[in-house]
């Protein structure tokens, strides 16, 4: 009777240790397993919760621990890649700013060079000559030849000798004319000689250019003396320009009189060239 048993029990055991039963009892066992679990999950039992929270305190914090690189590598890229935004919208807005001084100082340029322009035409209209405006484009001056070059010439109706005022002064004279050029010899030039009247009494003399911001006036009556508002203008002598266009005062500067230019030709940007006189007005 033992014997039957020993066998029986042998039997059994080589039938589950057979592979296809080990597959078996391994699915019988997680199936059990698994009933057991939901039975335990769905009681509310003490020990089950406090082994529940002690499962769960475990899965979070190895989920923590394992993201945490995921974490740092995606904050790292958020923080260059905000890095590189800032950086790129920082140099945007230099760009900006750079181009709105530009516009603005463009701007302020564009105002002044207006504003000359407003009262040039202003003192064109109040003006008994017929002239035309026209703009400085080159500068040719040097220690003793001054002279500059303007952008209007035989098309405008430019001649040579022909006079140029600056704010109704007189400036210099067009000693060159091209198409669409002309060179302006100035008053301060050295080779330049204008006869000139003084007043009040009526002196005559002839404003010679030094080179220097200040011309002098040679041929003066003698014992000259300066007494108050002595302006010089234009005589028309030498039959070149009209008489009585404004060109200084006299000073006298180390015993030598000289005119202080009531245009300062290193200020000048605009000017206006005279024509001729306005026809009612020739004669006069």
């Amino acid at each position: 009777m033992a014997t039957n048993r020993d066998d029986f029990s042998i039997a059994i055991r080589s039938a589950l240790l057979q592979r296809g039963a080990k597959q078996k009892f391994s699915l019988f066992v997680l199936i059990l397993l698994s009933i057991l679990i939901f039975i335990l999950d769905t009681a509310d039992l003490k020990p089950v919760q406090i082994l529940r929270s002690i499962i769960n305190d475990g899965i979070y914090r190895v989920s923590a621990i394992t993201s945490s690189p995921i974490k740092a590598s995606r904050s790292t890229k958020d923080f260059f890649s905000e890095h590189f935004s800032v950086y790129r919208e920082n140099e945007r807005l230099k760009v900006e700013l750079e181009e709105f001084k530009k516009k603005n100082f463009n701007s302020l340029y564009l105002e002044t060079q207006n504003r000359n322009l407003q009262n040039i035409v202003e003192l064109n209209e109040k003006s008994k000559y017929n002239t035309v405006t026209s703009k400085i484009i080159l500068d040719k001056n040097s220690p003793y030849l001054n002279s500059v070059v303007i952008n209007k010439g035989r098309n405008a109706g430019i001649l040579l000798g022909m006079p140029v005022l600056n704010k109704g002064n007189l400036v210099g004279r067009i000693v060159e004319v091209n198409f669409t050029s002309s060179r302006i010899l100035l008053l301060n030039d050295l080779n330049s000689r204008i006869p000139v009247v003084i007043s009040p009494k009526g002196s005559q003399a002839i404003l010679s250019g030094t080179g220097d911001l200040l011309p002098s006036l040679q041929y003066l009556p003698e014992n000259y003396q300066i007494n108050d508002d002595n302006l010089v203008f234009t005589s028309g002598k030498d039959g070149i320009f009209f008489s009585g266009i404004s060109v200084g005062e006299v000073i006298l500067d180390k015993g030598i009189f000289k005119v202080k230019l009531f245009s300062d030709p290193n200020q000048i940007n605009f000017v206006s060239v005279v024509l001729d006189k306005y026809s009612d007005l020739k004669g006069f």
